[in-house]
């Protein structure tokens, strides 16, 4: 019977982890009765290759109350100062699958450590969960700290990240890792399912 779940496992693994050979190669090399990675894998987002909006901060570079904060964004008195920091912490922090880490996260961990040190605000696990912790707004009415959902080409919502400003969201993304997008990339625009506001978040915007 074990076996049987296994070979019935491993074609799922095929159909629906299309990430990419390594991806497939990891996720068969798992204990395959555990069910937390198993479903990650399979409502992970898909592997988006993108140019980078937002260049990640130099090694060793110093704010000197310059404009543009580390991680090249301009930092007005309207932006929250603690989110920008909580970011550049992460920033560059590659993709991984049911990761929780600075060596490797995957978008909702990275969303939830956001919005724990910044806002104290302890969400749900995956992205798809987390839809039940926020009140679901449109594209148009987004604001600093508002949850983004995508969804992937089988229409689960399968990705998650948190609005800035100026149409650029802050995500782990599978192709880079934490990095800043345009809402406006190709992919993402046509994969967009709604925003969400969390009723404990504040904004100046």
């Amino acid at each position: 019977m074990k076996n049987k779940s296994h070979i019935l496992f491993a074609c799922l693994a095929i159909l629906l982890c299309a990430t990419s050979c390594k991806g497939l190669k990891t996720f068969l090399s798992k204990d395959l009765e555990d069910e937390d990675y198993i479903i990650g894998a399979l409502y992970a987002d898909e592997y988006v290759e993108e140019t980078v909006a937002v260049a990640p901060p130099a090694k060793n570079q110093k704010n000197e109350g310059k404009a543009k904060g580390n991680i090249g964004i301009e930092i007005t008195p309207k932006d929250n100062p603690k989110l920008y920091s909580a970011i550049e912490s992460w920033y560059g922090t590659p993709y991984k699958i049911g990761g929780c880490s600075t060596t490797g996260v995957d978008c909702s961990c990275f969303v939830n450590n956001i919005f724990q040190s910044v806002y104290g605000i302890q969400l749900h696990r995956t992205a798809n969960d987390m839809l039940q912790d926020v009140s679901l707004i449109s594209r148009e009415k987004l604001r600093e700290g508002d949850l983004v959902f995508f969804t992937n080409s089988n229409g689960k919502v399968s990705h998650v990240g948190i609005y800035l400003k100026d149409g650029l969201f802050v995500h782990s993304s599978t192709s880079k890792g934490v990095m800043i997008s345009p809402m406006s990339n190709s992919y993402w625009a046509s994969h967009f399912y709604k925003g969400g506001r969390h009723k404990s978040v504040q904004t100046k915007y």
